[in-house]
């Protein structure tokens, strides 16, 4: 019988850690060692001490997790249908389901963030694996009519062995959104998470180990990412690669990949707009921003961290959004503030770089604008929710993205302008819009360069809607019918008959 929430958080806050955590990779079915014997620390943000180890793999444990991931690809999992993959992937759904409560807890842990938004990645997870469970047995081709004489038609078949190289910002989730159409399509798995939060990447392999995945279809290699992320993106025997993160580390990775022809989809960065006119619901539209920016504490790709706003009615928006922002609470994810831990020391010290050269600068820090601390015990990795007001099109903290609870706010007097600012930085992953005029809307969505428009919900949508970036954003699209395409070979047939 699985411990119950109230049991595993008390557990976590006086121990500081879990009983039973994995330290291992997972590869060929078994939990293994680093084959150096290496051991790292991962740290709780919240606290900013190391709370359990895991193993620092390397290139030689990534050879033998692609190796086990080749083997796979010939050998049970390729005898079952789709609707018996579907089935299986139906029993990881549930066995997330089952252990909700402590992965939830290992993700605050490891991550930062708070509770309430780990049961929601958890939750998430789960949906993803229902989603792409019923997808299994409806990816199919198409007939080509080509006249008497003729058969043609396309077949999707399995692109071979997957490399995922996961966030840490939402480390199951992320997990979830390529594994799962990964092996819905039939393809076998190497997952590289992040190092600073590698834990529920394990967790999840187990289960599918648990639902009854055949050895070599889905392993887990942890480490750094110079020692065993560089690794997998370049070794010859991957033949996808789907990772999320920076943009510079997403150009090294389409380098890596380069010399072998290996397909690619990034998720990179974002500086996504939310476009607020004046007859838009103030209300709706004042949660919406707050939450776009300040959930996970800003540590979101697609997090809502330019408001562009029109000036008739961005004084008294405004107003109402520091108000709301200097009541945020903050504290350990484990007892649900209103806000969690950014990741690390480094990650706090440049998101404060950022607020401290605009306030160098002249800009107006409304509120929040420095680190601070866990109320209770004076320690871990935390910003105040920040808001920085009145910025130019071209300044840094509007052309960078800071990756923290920082919104930045620009005015606009016409639409043309509020186009011309929405789509003014290298980035395009998403944007949102709040208006009453349902025309008006459609018609900036069509103008907005964004892979993903929110209208009059600020992350509307969920597993079954496309998400992937223009620009620097990267390409390739996650979620959806359109990864289990990513995830896929079209091979087209055409006989004489």
């Amino acid at each position: 019988m699985a411990t119950p929430l109230n049991a595993l958080v008390h557990e976590a806050q006086a121990s500081g850690t879990l009983a039973g955590l994995p330290e291992r990779h997972l590869i060929n079915g078994a939990f293994v060692p680093a084959l150096s014997g290496a051991l790292m620390g991962t740290l709780d943000p919240g606290t900013g001490q190391a709370f359990a180890s895991f193993a620092a793999g390397d290139a030689a444990d990534v050879d033998a997790a692609v190796t086990a991931a080749q083997a796979a690809l010939t050998g049970p999992w390729r005898a079952l249908t789709p609707a018996q993959r579907g089935r299986l992937l139906y029993r990881v759904a549930a066995l997330i389901r089952a252990n909700a409560d402590r992965l939830a807890v290992a993700e605050t842990l490891d991550s930062g963030k708070r509770l309430a938004e780990a049961i929601g990645d958890v939750a998430g997870a789960a949906a993803t694996f229902d989603y792409y469970a019923g997808a299994c047995d409806k990816h199919q081709g198409d007939s080509i009519p080509l006249g008497d004489g003729y058969l043609a038609y396309t077949v999707h078949e399995p692109v071979g062995v997957t490399a995922h190289i996961i966030p840490w910002n939402y480390p199951l989730s992320s997990a979830a959104r390529g594994i799962a159409p990964a092996l819905a399509a039939g393809c076998t798995v190497v997952a590289k998470p992040a190092e600073q939060t590698p834990l529920t990447a394990l967790m999840l392999a187990r289960l599918c180990m648990d639902a009854g995945m055949p050895p070599g279809v889905c392993n887990v290699v942890t480490g750094t990412g110079a020692q065993a992320g560089a690794a997998l993106v370049r070794h010859p025997g991957v033949h996808h690669i789907s990772f999320t993160g920076s943009v510079a580390t997403g150009i090294d990775v389409m380098q890596g990949a380069a010399p072998h022809i290996t397909r690619l989809v990034l998720e990179l960065g974002g500086k996504s707009p939310v476009l607020v006119l004046a007859d838009c619901d103030i209300d709706k539209a004042v949660d919406n921003v707050l939450g776009g920016i300040f959930e996970n504490a800003g540590q979101i790709c697609s997090a809502g961290s330019r408001l562009v706003i029109d000036r008739r009615i961005h004084a008294d928006f405004v107003e109402r959004l520091v108000a709301r922002a200097r009541a945020m609470t903050v504290g350990h994810g484990l007892r649900n503030a209103d806000m969690g831990a950014v990741n690390s020391r480094a990650h706090l010290d440049k998101i404060a770089g950022y607020v401290d050269r605009a306030r160098a600068r002249g800009v107006a820090v409304l509120c929040g604008g420095r680190p601070t601390a866990d109320p209770v015990t004076g320690r871990g990795w935390f910003y105040e929710p920040t808001i920085l007001d009145g910025l130019a099109p071209d300044d840094e903290a509007v052309q960078q993205e800071i990756f923290g609870p920082v919104l930045c706010v620009q005015v606009f007097d016409d639409i043309d302008e509020a186009v011309a600012l929405a789509n003014g930085t290298d980035f395009g992953l998403v944007a949102g819009i709040f208006t009453r005029d349902f025309a008006a809307a459609h018609r900036l969505a069509r103008q907005v360069d964004a892979g993903q428009v929110y209208i009059n919900e600020y992350f509307a949508g969920g597993v079954s809607v496309p998400f992937g970036g223009n620009k620097r954003s990267g390409f390739g699209r996650e979620k959806g019918m359109e990864a289990l395409r990513s995830y896929s070979k079209l091979k087209s047939v055409a006989a004489r008959i």
